[in-house]
């Protein structure tokens, strides 16, 4: 296999050259006029955020994509698909009039907005890739019919997966309810008691009526628990915790399976986009945001989503020396953020799956879109 290319653009900028330069030069880079067939539907893979979220690429950045497309004649939309959690993401009606509210509607991206897997999530087409884990993925319907998939992703920490990069998006992002549903189905969480105060903030977050209240602390039921973890982010007591066993890396694996479904007819046609700033240490999808755990770097872009998402950690742990002082960045070396923030969640385990089945390679050449010809 030949190795990958992996462009990166930091976030320093001049009064001629900004930001949305950058995303044009890195569409020529990768010659998305010679990939993507003319007129061709390009779904733009993105997450409009949670209700309360901040930390989502922001639209402006969409449109600049959205206009890179259109210039090579092809024909783009913006899509997400269903959670499995109680939610205004949880349909496609209210997953539309949020996304609206955080300023993705047409006038704004110039491209529509589609929810890829129908109103309750559960328009799919059924991809077979006999993998370790899974032998059929649901894939969202609107994503198999697309041409092209490009992910715009929100590089950040996540509790399931370490990180929240391209393979998750594309991976969790692109499966309709039930395969959201067979990738978390061996993740039930625990509730520590001691912590536990009975708030019942878990019980009206869970969508599958799992916990129940006994002698006033939550329960929670493994028969009825379909994994979503949506729980775990809600309880503010930090009571309901991943029971770290070895389910963890059975859904890390899953969930290269799926990305590598969701990319089934693609891989010759798509490329991915990580925005790697305001690194949270949660996913999008809480209705918070909080601090940094990591300096931003910039945006990083492959045709790879493997090799993407490693370099996404190698900038953020350890920058070439032109993106420190272009950044003024204070460290050669960074103590692993995503590691640091999740011990116990090897964020390695998904990508050298993908790697292993043929999705990409964590091995690749870095290109600095910053650096003169």
């Amino acid at each position: 296999m030949d190795i990958p290319t992996v462009a990166v653009a930091t976030l320093a900028t001049q009064y001629k050259r900004n930001l949305f330069h950058k995303i044009d030069e890195m569409f020529s880079l990768f010659e998305m006029d010679k990939r993507i067939p003319r007129r061709g539907f390009a779904a733009v893979k993105l997450h409009f955020g949670e209700e309360g979220n901040t930390t989502f690429v922001r639209p402006i950045f969409l449109r600049r994509v959205v206009e890179n497309l259109k210039e090579i004649g092809a024909r783009p939309f913006l899509t997400d698909t269903c959670t499995l959690y109680v939610g205004e993401r949880s349909n496609a009606v209210e997953h539309l009039a949020l996304a609206a509210r955080h300023g993705f509607v047409p006038p704004v991206v110039d491209a529509p907005v589609i929810i890829a897997d129908g109103i309750r999530g559960n328009s799919y087409r059924e991809i077979p890739i006999e993998g370790k884990h899974i032998e059929s993925a649901f894939i969202a319907r609107e994503i198999v019919e697309a041409d092209a998939v490009i992910g715009v992703t929100h590089f950040k920490a996540h509790e399931l997966s370490g990180i929240g990069g391209t393979l998750k998006n594309i991976g969790m992002g692109c499966a309709a309810r039930k395969g959201k549903l067979a990738q978390h189905s061996n993740v039930a969480p625990k509730v520590k008691r001691k912590r536990c105060v009975g708030c019942k903030t878990c019980v009206g977050v869970c969508a599958f009526h799992a916990i129940t209240m006994a002698e006033g602390k939550a329960y929670i039921d493994p028969e009825r628990c379909a994994g979503c973890g949506e729980c775990i982010t809600a309880c503010p007591q930090k009571a309901i915790q991943i029971q770290w066993n070895e389910t963890i890396p059975v859904f890390q694996e899953k969930l290269a399976e799926y990305a590598k479904a969701a990319l089934v007819g693609k891989m010759s046609s798509s490329l991915f986009f990580n925005f790697v700033w305001e690194i949270s240490a949660i996913c999008d999808c809480n209705p918070h945001s909080g601090a940094p755990i990591a300096p931003g770097v910039g945006i990083v872009a492959s045709t790879d989503p493997v090799a993407v998402d490693q370099a996404s950690v190698d900038l953020v742990r350890q920058p070439p020396r032109e993106v420190r002082e272009a950044l003024r960045l204070p460290y050669e070396v960074l103590e692993d953020p995503f590691l640091k923030e999740y011990p116990k969640t090897d964020w390695t385990i998904h990508l050298s799956h993908a790697e292993r089945i043929g999705l990409g390679s964590r091995r690749y050449k870095l290109v600095n879109v910053d650096a003169p010809d």
